[in-house]
């Protein structure tokens, strides 16, 4: 039997598109069946059941060989590793810093973004018009979209995975910073003094302290992949964990609660651990109500996004004591502003934005998307 596809190449037997009611062309699905579109000229294109594989092969590399990938300069990227199955793919590096894309490379199909600035990305978005897909390499796509980009228009996919095991070695440091004061040894060092109350024989696990994680209720909130990187480290140090997610069940041996349930498990927890994404649904989610479940001792820690905290709330929280401390890697406004009241609060400890930041896996993730991509299968983070 004949099958008929509508791609945006010129190879083996064709008829020109829209004839599908030629002689010999009959009906097939559509270009966006396979989940290419307006690549090249359209013509359909006729595989026979014995030659599927090499015709689909062909396909391929045909499509290759007219699209032209953008990959940026602020991330050591091996060109070779992305495009070692398709040699004659086009690949150039980019600016992201600058303000505009060179005119040169306005017709891309692929465009590859990390940490691009907001101005690049506008510019991007105006100017970059045969886009076909863009591979952000955040694990998130707030960049993207607040550049203006349609996820209906363009494929747009996410670095979800790359960050997990340095978002979840970071988390695991403000935690350990956290239960063993290593902030307020510091800061004794600074005055030259000697912070003798920390050391020589301390109690063991006294209650209503969060001074070590054995036995340390660890509340997750957000339970994806950097979560479940870092559960079984706390697990190896005795932590007791909880979850919180928008649906119950068991991840990773892990009881997961839903945010029903959150007053309930806040109330008995010695260390918050929030890894939630950026959207309105996640915006001040921590707000003062719920930081006023958590008991006087507990610790706020925040390696999602920033907005998901209300920051005048844990300001305040943090300055009438009502909490024992918080460790934030994130925030409304980064850089955060000079000047900015949280610099002063008590018993925080500011990271800036250090727990990512050097994604691992990246070309494996994009050399596999773009095989996806030009085979016209579902790209892997899809959003």
């Amino acid at each position: 039997m004949h099958k008929y596809w509508q791609m945006g190449i010129d190879v083996g037997e064709s008829y020109p598109a829209g004839r599908r009611g030629a002689k010999n062309a009959p009906p097939g699905p559509s270009a966006d069946d396979d989940g290419i579109s307006d690549i090249g000229s359209s013509f359909i294109w006729r595989i026979t059941t014995g030659s599927n594989q090499h015709r689909r092969l062909s396909t391929t590399k045909a499509l290759a060989d007219r699209m032209k990938l953008l990959y940026p300069t602020s991330l050591v990227l091996d060109p070779s590793k992305i495009s070692s199955a398709f040699p004659t793919l086009s690949l150039h590096p980019y600016d992201v810093k600058s303000p505009t894309i060179p005119e040169e490379h306005r017709d891309a199909s692929i465009l590859v973004t990390w940490t691009n600035s907001a101005d690049n990305l506008s510019h991007a978005v105006k100017n970059l018009t045969q886009l076909k897909w863009i591979q952000s390499l955040a694990a998130g796509p707030n960049d993207v979209l607040s550049a203006g980009f349609d996820a209906s228009k363009v494929k747009i996919t996410t670095g979800s995975g790359l960050h997990d095991h340095t978002v979840a070695e970071h988390t695991l440091g403000l935690l350990l910073v956290a239960a063993r004061r290593f902030h307020e040894m510091r800061d004794s060092q600074n005055q030259g003094k000697w912070p003798g109350h920390l050391g020589g024989p301390q109690p063991d696990r006294p209650k209503g302290s969060f001074r070590t994680l054995r036995d340390a209720n660890v509340t997750v909130w957000g339970f994806g992949n950097i979560a479940k990187t870092l559960t079984p480290h706390l697990l190896g140090l005795g932590a007791k964990i909880t979850g919180i997610a928008r649906t119950e069940g068991i991840r990773n041996g892990i009881q997961v609660y839903g945010e029903d349930k959150l007053e309930q498990v806040l109330k008995g927890t010695d260390a918050l651990v929030m890894i939630l994404p950026g959207d309105q649904t996640t915006r001040h989610v921590l707000n003062k109500e719920r930081l006023g479940w958590l008991p006087s001792h507990a610790w706020v820690v925040n390696v999602g996004r920033g907005t998901s905290v209300d920051e005048d709330a844990l300001y305040e929280a943090l300055e009438g004591g009502s909490i024992g401390g918080a460790a934030l890697d994130v925030f409304e406004t980064e850089p955060l502003p000079e000047g900015n009241k949280l610099y002063g609060a008590k018993n925080l400890v500011l990271s800036p934005h250090a727990a990512g930041g050097r994604p691992q896996g990246s070309e494996e993730l994009i050399a596999e998307n773009l095989t996806r991509f030009l085979k016209g299968e579902e790209l892997k983070n899809i959003i």
